[in-house]
């Protein structure tokens, strides 16, 4: 879990009228869920809106591992007593924040269970430990996301659970304005961020089996390099080639595609 102070709003660049839809969604009390693939900007785009709804934001990223324990809170010995001690979703829901489940797919579904009376009109979260009904406190908003793409059948969210949230799709950004977000977030110029989208949008539109579309955070790692000094055609293979592929086939095939393009030599 982590909890942040959102008094700044991060350099967002929005796609179309997103913020606006979640933001209005949040201050009706309305769940939102996130879809789209890794690196799209999800959680950049649920910082803008904690940023500009002026609350705390509390990110708790799921796993298989993670209890509705981990989420709700649990007793543990302090200074010699046995307390309660809530989790960061009680925290959340007691003190206004924005709570935002990172990949909400991976969690079992008995974990998501608890979330069940916090995404209905009464809006309280249940403690079975303690006995305790703890109303969401005004402020408080719930944001989920994860990649469809990535799931298999056995993370499949349910559609009962799924209709608990008014749902928007997320995917990258035009290249145009992508290549502004990685010129903004690395300092590289002009013709270096378009190289980098260039050689994204050749590797996303890849039907090579085993590698993952190159991220908007790939991208400005690699960029980042490139502003240390690195050469592109390196910054290319060691930023965004080797991190998609296994050495091998499917290597040489995207090296082939990106000479294509003209970005590798």
């Amino acid at each position: 879990m982590t909890t942040e102070a959102t008094s700044e709003s991060p350099y967002y660049l929005a796609a179309g009228s997103e913020q606006k839809a979640i933001r209005i969604a949040c201050e009706r009390g309305l769940a939102v869920m996130l879809t789209g693939p890794t690196g799209c900007g999800k959680t950049r785009l649920v910082r803008s809106i904690a940023a500009e709804l002026d609350r705390p934001l509390v990110t708790v990223s799921c796993h298989d591992d993670l209890t509705a324990s981990d989420l709700l809170g649990r007793y543990l010995v302090v200074g010699g007593d046995v307390r309660w001690v809530d989790g960061p979703l009680t925290t959340a829901v007691r003190e206004g924040s924005v709570c935002y489940l990172d990949e909400v797919a991976e969690a079992r579904r008995d974990t998501l269970a608890v979330l069940h009376s916090l995404l209905d009109d009464r809006r309280e979260l249940f403690l079975d430990r303690t006995g305790e009904s703890v109303p969401a406190a005004p402020g408080f908003a719930l944001l989920a996301s994860y990649n469809p793409e990535s799931r298999s059948l056995l993370k499949e969210l349910k559609p009962s659970f799924r209709q608990r949230f008014v749902t928007l799709s997320v995917t990258y950004l035009p290249p145009e304005q992508e290549a502004l977000v990685v010129q903004h977030e690395s300092g590289v110029p002009e013709d270096v961020a378009t190289a980098l989208v260039r050689s994204a949008v050749a590797l996303r539109r890849s039907e090579h089996a085993g590698i993952e579309p190159p991220s908007t955070r790939l991208l400005v790692a690699a960029a980042s390099l490139v502003a240390a000094g690195l050469p592109l055609e390196s910054a290319v293979r060691i930023g965004l080639v080797n991190p998609l592929s296994v050495e091998g086939a499917v290597a040489l095939a995207l090296d082939e595609l990106l000479r294509a393009e003209g970005v590798l030599t």
